[in-house]
This record gives structure tokens, C-alpha cells and sequence, in this order.
């Protein structure tokens, strides 16, 4: 099984001279895993385009769009006290935007199996007509509305520890897209409660699965077994979207949740059951102990390959069943 690597030099240049978590070494950290996972000729290294701006203001305002491109223009600014523009910001930002668009046709002449964006800045929290947390686009959200407006059903599944906010908001009305959130409750930004699950035509295609601090690999399997696959297998997905979001490492200075590279592995390879070959692409998000980065990421590399990879065992014993419990019977009550 081949892997697309897409990344673009100039994703570094974002916050290049800014003091952040979300940090240019963030890639160079993601590039050490790919180089610690060894994959040989199953990896081809792909540049990524510039996104067309037009596919950009398809989930985001047009307003939205300009004012990144004015700060930038300007030299910088701070749209939020965690969201950062410098000069380089709105050429990088395109650039992650574009590498889901560059994956989707790449795949679909069948040059792979699986792609993974490593790329940045991230883009989860980015809403329809907000950057916000440290996002600036939302790079998963221009994959799947271009895939959806092709006709497409998609399924984005969002295992970061912060939960997605913007992804939901862009989709939280359109049942074209499901989209699956596990993360850490209470946690920045506040939203992913369990009642939160789409409104008019979207109801039921969002599913929050708020954990607690500390939950551990063998209750993200529970829930992925007993709410996830279930509800993939019932929205019949032709495409299936990652957010790989590596802070709910145990080692992670920004999050309090309880998983190792091992765990990665194990739902990683969750998701894979349920896609198919081919139509199938990851998006780096957040994950900020540079170390753990390199770990997990190259042992999600080697998963996405179709290869093994030796690295810290899958962690049990740890809170959050109850949470899956009251997920199912959410679920149950609304369908």
C-alpha cells in the first residue's frame, strides 16, 4: 500500500519568526517521523499547489478570506490572542488548503492508496466566517466540500484533542458530511457536547464524543467500535477524511489525555477498515511535544503504508466508558 506525502517548504514560513506553539519546527518534527518510519518506495513526496481562492470562500466568507490576506499584506497581526498572521501566512495557509485538493486528484488517478497533508497552518477550528485557534483556513473542510459538491458522501473523522469546532460549523446543516469528533471535554474551545449532532437536514450527521481527562487508547476503541464504525457503516461513506491531530499524546504540554503512538496506531487503523483505498486522506492538525510528534507520526505513517511499526504499547485502564455509553444512547433516542 502507497502513501502521498504532501507538504510545501513555505507552510514553515508561517509564525517563521513568531514565539508559538504551533511552531514551524511542528513540520520539521513531522519530517523526522516520515524519515524514523522508513517506508522506502511506498512513500512518494508531493509539493503542494496554492488553492484556488475560489475554493477557499466555498466554506469560508469572502471577508474572511481578505482579512488574512490584508494582515498579511500588512506585515502581520493578531486576529485572536492565539491566531497570528505574519507576512507569509496567507501563501502558507493557501498552500495547506491546496494539498487536500492536489490529494483528492492524485488518488483519484490512483497514483496511491492513502495521502497524509503535512502541512500548516492547521484548520479544524476555523469556521465559515472565522480564524480562530490558531487556524486559519480549514483545510479539511475545502477537501470535503469540493468532494461533496461532486457528488461525493464523506466522512471526516477528527481524533485531535481539541475538539473541531469549525468543521462542525461549516457542515453541521449539510448531511452530505459526517463528521465524528473525539476530544477532550473541557477543553478549548468549549463546543463538541454530545448533544450537539446537526440541525434541519444534518441532524444525526454529527457526532461529538467528549472524553475526559485521561482517557486512554482502550476507551477511544470502545467508542470507535460501538458509535463510530456503526454510523459510518449506516452513512455509507465514498470518501473518508482524517484530522490527525497528535495532542491527545499523554506527553502533550497543551492537553491532559492519557494516549501514546501505540493507540494512534490502533484507531488508525480503525479508520482504514472503514475506507476504501484510494479515497482516503489524512490532515495534519495539532500536536505540540515535538518528540511525541515525531513518534506518533511515524508510527501513523507506517499504518497509512500498510506497514508495522515498533513503538510504545496501547494504554488502557483510564476514564471516559460512561461517555461512551451516553453517546449510544444519544444516538438511539435521535435515529
Amino acid at each position: 500500500m502507497s502513501l502521498l506525502f504532501i507538504t510545501n517548504d513555505l507552510c514553515a514560513a508561517h509564525l517563521g519568526d513568531v514565539a508559538h506553539p504551533e511552531q514551524p519546527a511542528r513540520l520539521t518534527s513531522v519530517g523526522q517521523g516520515l524519515l524514523r518510519a522508513d517506508l522506502g518506495d511506498a512513500v512518494e513526496i508531493v509539493e503542494a499547489p496554492l488553492a484556488p481562492l475560489e475554493a477557499i470562500t466555498t466554506v469560508h466568507a469572502s471577508e474572511m478570506v481578505e482579512q488574512v490576506k490584508q494582515h498579511a499584506l500588512a506585515g502581520g497581526a493578531s486576529i485572536d490572542a492565539d491566531t497570528i498572521v505574519t507576512a507569509a501566512s496567507f501563501q502558507a495557509a493557501r498552500f495547506a488548503a491546496g494539498a487536500g485538493l492536489e490529494a483528492i486528484e492524485r488518488l483519484r488517478s490512483g497514483e496511491a492508496a492513502t495521502a497524509f497533508c503535512a502541512v500548516r497552518p492547521p484548520g479544524h477550528h476555523a469556521t465559515a466566517a472565522s480564524s480562530m485557534g490558531f487556524c486559519l483556513f480549514n483545510n479539511v473542510a475545502v477537501a470535503a466540500r469540493a468532494l461533496a459538491d461532486a457528488g461525493e458522501r464523506v466522512a471526516i473523522v477528527d481524533y485531535d484533542a481539541h475538539h473541531g469546532n469549525g468543521t462542525q460549523d461549516i457542515f453541521y446543516r449539510d448531511p452530505r458530511v459526517l463528521f465524528i469528533s473525539f476530544h477532550q471535554w473541557p477543553a478549548y474551545p468549549g463546543s463538541g457536547r454530545i448533544d450537539e449532532s446537526g440541525t434541519g437536514a444534518g441532524v444525526g450527521s454529527t457526532i461529538n464524543v467528549p472524553l475526559p481527562q485521561g482517557a486512554t487508547g482502550d476507551v477511544y476503541l470502545q467508542a470507535w467500535d460501538r458509535i463510530a464504525a456503526p454510523q459510518i457503516d449506516a452513512f455509507g461513506p465514498t470518501w473518508l477524511l482524517l484530522s490527525a491531530g497528535f495532542d491527545a499524546h499523554r506527553a502533550d504540554p497543551l492537553t491532559n489525555m492519557g494516549l501514546s503512538a501505540g493507540d494512534f496506531v490502533a484507531l488508525t487503523s480503525r479508520v482504514l477498515g472503514v475506507s476504501t483505498p484510494e479515497r482516503r486522506i489524512a490532515f495534519l492538525e495539532g500536536g505540540y511535544n515535538l518528540d511525541a510528534l515525531t513518534e506518533t507520526s511515524a508510527a501513523v505513517f507506517s499504518t497509512l503504508a500498510g506497514q508495522t511499526f515498533e513503538t510504545e504499547a496501547e494504554t488502557n485502564a483510564g476514564p471516559g466508558a460512561h461517555v461512551v455509553d451516553e453517546v449510544v444512547e444519544h444516538f438511539a433516542a435521535i435515529t
